[in-house]
């Protein structure tokens, strides 16, 4: 489950208005969703992999912070992107 130029573009056009919509909140969040359960997939099977653990924990850094943003700019798209991505929010 490696990430293809295929999967970026799925994801980009799903989430933003196109497949080059690569800097909006919703597709650079939604990215970094994909991103992480990746990595913590593979950090399953390889509970030693320190410098996997490191990007993951700053992803999900990320990921928070693109959220609150977008959570103070735009409540309705922030609410829709919690419930697309099965966030816990």
């Amino acid at each position: 489950m490696s990430l293809t130029i295929n999967n970026k573009q799925d994801i980009f056009k799903t989430y933003g208005k196109s497949i080059f919509d690569t800097g909006s909140s919703k597709s650079q969040i939604a990215f970094f969703t994909y991103r992480i359960n990746h990595l913590s997939k593979h950090l399953k099977k390889h509970k030693k992999d320190f410098n996997t653990e490191r990007t993951l924990v700053k992803l999900v850094v990320k990921r928070k912070k693109l959220l609150k943003y977008l959570k103070r700019n735009n409540l309705d798209s922030y609410k829709q992107l919690i419930v697309l991505l099965g966030l816990r929010k």
